[in-house]
Order: C-alpha cells, then sequence, then structure tokens
C-alpha cells in the first residue's frame, strides 16, 4: 500500500512543491506548525532512519542541503529554523516514509 508521500510523488494527492529532483521532492505541510513548515522527502521509500541502508546516507545528507537552499529561499535562514526527523512510532513518526520537517517564520 502507497504512503500519503507516494500518492503525493505520483501526483494522486495535490500538493505545493517547493523542490523537486530525480530524488527527492519538498512540499508545504498540510498541518504546518509554523509560517513556513516544509516536508523533504525522497521519492525512494526509506521507512525510517532506523532501517535505512548503508550508502543511503548520501541521499539523507542531500535532504539537509536541500533545507538549507530552501531555508534561504524561503527567507527564514537569517532568523534560525528548526529540522526535525521523527524515528518510528515512540518517535512520532507517523507516516512510515523518512521525511524531514524545515519549520520556521
Amino acid at each position: 500500500m502507497k504512503t500519503v508521500f507516494e500518492k503525493i510523488r505520483d501526483r494522486e494527492i495535490p500538493a505545493t512543491f517547493r523542490y523537486e529532483d530525480e530524488a527527492l521532492m519538498a512540499f508545504d505541510d498540510i498541518h504546518p506548525k509554523a509560517p513556513v513548515h516544509v516536508l523533504i522527502v525522497p521519492k525512494k521509500r526509506i521507512v525510517s532512519i532506523a532501517t535505512m541502508a548503508d550508502g543511503e546516507e548520501v541521499l539523507v545528507g542531500k535532504m539537509f542541503r536541500v533545507a538549507r537552499d530552501l531555508a534561504r529561499d524561503l527567507n527564514i535562514s537569517e532568523k534560525g529554523y528548526k529540522l526535525v526527523i521523527h524515528v518510528g512510532e515512540g518517535g512520532g513518526q507517523e507516516v512510515p516514509h523518512l521525511h524531514l520537517h524545515l519549520m520556521g517564520g
């Protein structure tokens, strides 16, 4: 069964995209916790940091670079912002697909 992020990737659910390339997509969170709340998500389904395969750290590192660039583009870089990855149900992860929250403003 597809996750909500896979449905967004496949354009089955609309989203406001802030970034997209062959490996990653970034879009506005539908339940924002800050004036700027963007999710940065690998297109390939990786369940969580706890289950990612060796070698996928390059993709995870790219998620942080995209977050940095989006923070600049969205004018929240100077005042500061928060980056959050929830890991597992006990860590607050609601969707079993790795994602990085960029929040600020």
